[in-house]
């Protein structure tokens, strides 16, 4: 999808990106190859769009996320999906309360293989070194929650593309909350985490506090299981926002 994308290109919207693919400029190596400007694009404005599909082309070739993390706005960063899955993180935290000053007590990290976990007061300090392998970050709210958590922990350390299904999500038909998205959509989690929740998290890591280890280990796979059906859920979002992209997607912006 990355290499059909003009919108990155100022003042391109979706319909002008519309107008492009149906005359044939589908690609940024066909915007590359035109002779001349399609019609309705005067000449510098087509210029603009030659030049940036010529620098999309070697950032895209070099692996440089953060060109397109720079240009594409949140909303279209489902578009690198497929470029750079070879490096995404899915990614969701834990924290001891609900309040904005809380701290971060749990991160869990899945790179499509395996699953990586940090603890506060253990390995924490580890994810900020971590955190810089993955080009593509993918979350639940994480734009609200999880990435202003962690900035506050960490500082500015995310150059990354983000993808927060949240938001993706709810443009193809499905709202609400993780836990309910993922029963709708029929994916299980083990019984003795299927109904742990948000408060359950803060409790199970205050119990840990306490002593209990088997709280720590309950914390983490409630965690995990977060995680790793994040990835089912980024398949079927970007496989129907890819197939309405291919429709008319509104007013130009």
């Amino acid at each position: 999808m990355l290499r059909h994308t003009f919108v990155h290109i100022p003042s391109i919207g979706y319909v002008t990106e519309r107008r492009l693919w149906e005359r044939g400029i589908d690609t940024w190596d066909h915007a590359l190859c035109a002779e001349c400007a399609p019609s309705g694009f005067c000449a510098e404005r087509w210029t603009l769009i030659q030049d940036t599909a010529r620098s999309s082309v070697a950032a895209l070739d070099a692996l440089d996320h953060r060109y397109f993390a720079d240009l594409l706005s949140a909303r279209d960063q489902w578009r690198a999906y497929p470029d750079f899955n070879k490096r995404i993180g899915y990614l969701d935290i834990e924290t001891d309360g609900l309040g904005e000053w809380n701290q971060v007590t749990v991160v869990g990290v899945y790179d499509g293989v395996d699953t990586h976990t940090y603890v506060a007061g253990e390995n924490l300090d580890q994810f900020a070194e971590d955190i810089e392998d993955y080009a593509l970050l993918v979350t639940f709210n994480g734009a609200t929650f999880d990435l202003p958590f962690l900035r506050r922990r960490f500082g500015s350390i995310f150059a990354q593309l983000h993808i927060d299904l949240r938001f993706a999500l709810a443009r193809i038909g499905h709202r609400g909350g993780l836990k309910a998205i993922e029963r709708r959509l029929g994916l299980a989690r083990d019984d003795d985490i299927a109904d742990i929740n948000g408060e359950d998290a803060v409790r199970l890591w205050h119990e840990y506090q306490r002593g209990s280890q088997e709280a720590l280990e309950l914390l983490v796979a409630y965690n995990r299981a977060d995680v790793v059906n994040l990835e089912r859920l980024m398949v079927l979002t970007y496989d129907k926002l890819w197939s309405d992209a291919r429709g008319l997607q509104g007013a130009d912006s």
